[in-house]
């Protein structure tokens, strides 16, 4: 009996630690919530002066402190933050950060990095804060402060935010009102938000170029197209995120990596995700010859088509569906402009051709026809008046409500 209880104690002692692991790993946590990312700015590299295009960004910031407001897609209980120095030859050095509701900046919580205030981010790497106990409702906006207390390289962003930001002297996180910067808004180092919700049913992402980032949309109003499908899709505990990059394509580099590139990092990777909607292409069309591109030759229909399917195959590979859009019509675009020759009939005939492929092809999980809902039925190679930013590329704020509302959600889920 002696040598049994001994034997018993023996294998209690053994069993001690694998079973205290089993219950760490089945233990009900104390918030019962699931994360999903509810809000994202996807990180490309500055550029220099030679670009056609200014940054609109300061090269350096130096013991300032950036706020930036960012709108929400699901709400929650708890709030964290996703940083990124993915394009810093150094290390991104966070001296305090906050996050508050924008209606009211001055009344914040205090966001901490593994319990402490500030965080070093390595070159090339993203970093997760802590959980932050604020709850928010679907469609909030919330005020996001970074004090960064060293010379600090803007190499990190987010070109086209459509949001003013600020920058003030010193450590200002817990400022009640910070003046909005004249002509900075882009996303600076801040590439997510994600909230602890209840029984959130999954994410759809939208990868794109400047149609799907908002250039044309009412600034500092949340009215690109992702946004109002977001309020569409709140209600059914849906997170839709932006993906899209002002000058993106869909084969090449440029303002940011082209989709192929950047389609784990920016899309498979994201939690829960249900569907991809896939609006992208103009700019390979258009860009080449160009003072965006001048040295490149445009793309072949084959090419396009290729692409594509490397984004269906690798979105189903995860059990991903995928939504392709058509191409909008661009007769027209940026007369006036350096860009002038953005249009060309030889690009409309391409654009043609690969919404054909797209409407046709049934390799797509199903079809969003913007380049129908958008083209002015006169004169099909342009956009209709009431849908046009007045650039003759990009949809007002009309535009992005009508491709919003023609997305049919059966299809996302």
């Amino acid at each position: 009996m002696t040598a049994r209880r001994t034997l018993r104690r023996g294998l209690a002692a053994t069993l001690s630690i694998p079973a205290l692991a089993l219950a760490c790993l089945t233990a009900t946590p104390s918030h019962a919530g699931t994360w999903i990312p509810s809000w994202t700015a996807n990180p490309e590299a500055s550029w220099g002066e030679e670009f056609a295009l200014p940054t609109g960004t300061p090269a350096v910031i130096d013991d300032q402190t950036l706020r930036q407001v960012v709108r929400l897609s699901l709400g929650g209980r708890r709030v964290r933050l996703q940083l990124s120095n993915e394009y810093g030859s150094e290390p991104l050095v966070i001296g305090a950060a906050q996050v508050a509701p924008a209606s009211a900046p001055g009344r914040g919580r205090a966001v901490t990095f593994g319990g402490q205030a500030g965080v070093v981010v390595p070159p090339g790497a993203p970093v997760l804060s802590d959980p932050v106990e604020l709850e928010v409702a679907a469609l909030a906006s919330l005020a996001i402060s970074l004090y960064l207390p060293k010379p600090t390289p803007t190499r990190t962003f987010h070109w086209d935010g459509r949001q003013a930001a600020s920058l003030a002297p010193g450590n200002q996180v817990s400022a009640a009102q910070l003046p909005p910067t004249p002509g900075l808004t882009a996303r600076i180092f801040l590439s997510g938000v994600a909230v602890e919700a209840d029984a959130p049913r999954g994410s759809v992402v939208v990868i794109g170029d400047s149609i799907t980032d908002g250039n044309g949309a009412t600034m500092d109003a949340d009215t690109r197209w992702p946004d109002f499908l977001a309020a569409r899709l709140a209600p059914q505990r849906i997170a839709v995120l932006n993906a899209g990059i002002s000058g993106g394509r869909l084969l090449s580099g440029g303002m940011g990596p082209s989709a192929l590139a950047r389609f784990d990092r920016d899309v498979l990777s994201q939690p829960q995700l249900r569907s991809v909607i896939v609006l992208i292409g103009i700019n390979d069309i258009a860009w080449p010859g160009t003072a965006f591109d001048p040295q490149r030759r445009p793309p072949e229909l084959a090419e396009l088509i290729a692409g594509y399917r490397q984004l269906i195959a690798r979105a189903h590979a995860h059990g991903v569906r995928v939504l392709g859009a058509t191409l909008t019509p661009f007769e027209g675009a940026l007369d006036g402009t350096p860009l002038a020759d953005y249009f060309q009939p030889h690009k409309e005939a391409l654009r043609r051709q690969l919404n054909a492929w797209i409407r046709a092809s049934g390799e797509f999980d199903a079809v969003l026809d913007f380049d129908a809902l958008l083209r002015d039925p006169a004169q099909p190679s342009r956009l209709q008046p009431a849908f046009d930013s007045g650039d003759h590329l990009h949809p007002g704020d009309a535009g992005h409500r009508a491709m919003a509302e023609a997305v049919p959600l059966p299809a996302t889920r």
